[in-house]
């Protein structure tokens, strides 16, 4: 074989290695795919077998999270109560007749109830009922703030309406007195409100959405109520979220879940809203650390700052002592004052 043969060989040998080599870079550095996920994993989820099968193929990836119930109650640990008598019962019809339009004072939740004439319980007004005497109450505060003078005024005249059209009298608590409890309820929810949210973070390949959704259905989370939100659900009747794995929402909607990527995405625990019996906290750190494994992720805060073990303890240290505040003001995580208060 003459040297020039043998040089041409080698350069094509040469050649060919170096597009062998970019052909595996490119194929290890695409996005991960629903059919890619290590079986090995697998752990007991919320899947059926059929759900199963769908979210293998990428076509259906996840179950819907049951509808949740709404259960918001007239509370006089956060609402400020207006009594409404009347002379004598009157009909659920006519009652939502003239239910003001909007149920809401400003930027804070408007309730009005009914009490059953045949039960004698206290109730969302529904057709078909009587009712004896109604209240109507305005949450004092939420995330988005405190009430104010200008909402209750509106609490006020939307009350005073839809008392004269039932013909009902109402005895409305005094104003100031109701502005002063909003203002000491807002500055309690402050100090005691948490949302523990870590940042899952692609180390490498970046993941399809049809992916994402396979891996975090092994872990229990299911499609949440809105796009880009995968939940799991709470053993409660309300199925209201333990957890939340949140992504842009674009991506959620995207024709096809296995080309849209993304390589970061938000696990979410919000303590108010979640019992302590249920062990949230260490759900959320069993499944940040099992989703940071499955999808090769780094764990970081807000600060892009790794999570570590100890940053983990000292998170439940501090959450021992919020929740005994919750309880020691009559708002227990997980129920439905606390849930309405920190909304």
């Amino acid at each position: 074989m003459s040297l020039t043969v043998a040089l041409g060989m080698l350069g094509l040998a040469v050649l060919l290695v170096i597009v062998v080599h970019g052909a595996w870079r490119t194929w290890r550095a695409r996005p991960r795919r629903a059919s890619e996920a290590a079986p090995s994993r697998l752990e007991p989820t919320l899947l059926d077998d059929a759900a199963e099968s769908a979210a293998i193929s990428g076509d259906d990836p996840l179950p819907l999270a049951p509808a949740l119930k709404r259960t918001a109650r007239i509370d006089a640990l956060i609402d400020a109560i207006a009594p409404l008598t009347v002379d004598a019962p009157v009909s659920g019809e006519l009652a939502l007749a003239h239910l003001p339009a909007s149920r809401r004072a400003g930027q804070q939740v408007l309730h009005i109830e009914g009490l059953n004439s045949e039960t004698g319980e206290w109730e969302a007004l529904s057709a078909g009922q009587s009712y004896g005497e109604f209240q109507a109450g305005v949450q004092l505060a939420n995330r988005a703030g405190r009430l104010n003078e200008i909402e209750y005024s509106e609490f006020v005249q939307k009350v005073q309406e839809f008392a004269d059209a039932v013909g009902a009298m109402p005895d409305f608590p005094d104003m100031l007195d109701a502005v002063a409890r909003a203002r000491e309820l807002d500055a309690f929810a402050r100090q005691v409100d948490a949302q523990l949210t870590v940042h899952l973070r692609a180390k490498g390949s970046a993941w399809s959405v049809a992916y994402l959704q396979q891996i975090a259905a092994r872990h229990g989370f299911v499609a949440g109520p809105v796009p880009g939100r995968l939940i799991v659900p709470g053993d409660d009747d309300e199925g209201v979220p333990v957890l939340q794995l949140a992504f842009d929402a674009q991506l959620a909607l995207a024709e096809d879940p296995n080309q849209a990527t993304l390589r970061r995405v938000e696990l979410t625990l919000d303590v108010p809203h979640t019992a302590e019996a249920q062990e949230p906290f260490p759900a959320w750190h069993r499944a940040a650390t099992a989703l940071t494994g499955d999808l090769n992720a780094t764990l970081v805060d807000d600060q892009e700052q790794p999570v570590t073990l100890h940053a983990f303890a000292a998170i439940g240290n501090d959450l021992a002592q919020l929740y005994r505040a919750l309880d020691g003001h009559g708002l227990a995580a997980g129920s439905g004052a606390a849930r309405r208060l920190f909304s």
